[in-house]
């Protein structure tokens, strides 16, 4: 009896252990750059022959020294990301990043990243930033910060997070690095009132607790994406 048990634990083990593993398997060549031209479809990107990669598919000219147009957004914020669309090289890497603008008073809204953490740096500025727990029995805990210059706060991955610029004169400026090659992101108001198709106003309604016209009035607005 024991050396069955003792088999059926071994096995259970060495089966986790696989799946551990295979779940986020470590690299197994220096460098995978991204062949986005290939017909093949995996998760991420099939690599470019070795052979042909060079110094540029690890490089963008991407002048994130320079300040950002935030006039033109409704919710006074540009973010200019650097994922392995943009940059190759960061294929297979998990890791990207993002320049950060905000307008006075500007921010960037309620949002997701469904594959990665994001660790933020406050370059200019002051930012009111926070983000809301899942659902426990105690609720949805709101964390929140202001930080400043040179500060830094992370945001868990997959939980809604937001930065808020409270000044009224002084823009400010951030830093974001994010553990995924393609973190995506879900900004809460376009997912839920600017879906393509529409949701409908009676499933909306009934989560919102509101009538169906002030749900018609929501999905009518023009819900800006601010993530290029």
């Amino acid at each position: 009896m024991a050396t069955s048990t003792y088999f059926l634990l071994a096995s259970f083990l060495a089966l986790l252990a696989s799946q551990v593993i295979a779940s986020d398997p470590s690299p197994l060549q220096d460098f995978c750059v991204a062949d986005k031209h290939s017909p093949v479809r995996v998760n991420g990107f099939v690599c470019k022959d070795p052979m042909a990669v060079n110094a540029d598919d690890f490089f963008m000219a991407a002048n994130l020294d320079k300040p950002r147009d935030t006039k033109t957004s409704k919710v006074g914020s540009n973010v200019t990301l650097v994922n392995v669309m943009k940059l190759p090289g960061l294929n297979t890497l998990g890791i990207s990043l993002a320049r950060i603008d905000y307008a006075p008073l500007g921010e960037n809204p309620p949002h997701t990243h469904p594959r990665a953490t994001e660790i933020l740096t406050v370059l200019e500025g002051t930012l009111y930033v926070g983000f809301v727990t899942s659902n426990t029995d105690n609720g949805n805990k709101l964390f929140t910060k202001v930080l400043n210059k040179g500060d830094v706060f992370v945001f868990p991955q997959g939980l809604i997070h937001f930065q808020f610029n409270p000044v009224h004169d002084k823009p400010a400026v951030a830093l974001a690095a994010l553990s995924s090659q393609n973190p995506g992101v879900i900004t809460i108001a376009n997912a839920v009132f600017g879906s393509k198709p529409p949701i409908s106003d009676d499933v909306l309604a009934k989560a919102f607790q509101v009538q169906k016209g002030t749900i018609d009035w929501l999905q009518a607005q023009f819900w800006e994406n601010n993530h290029y």
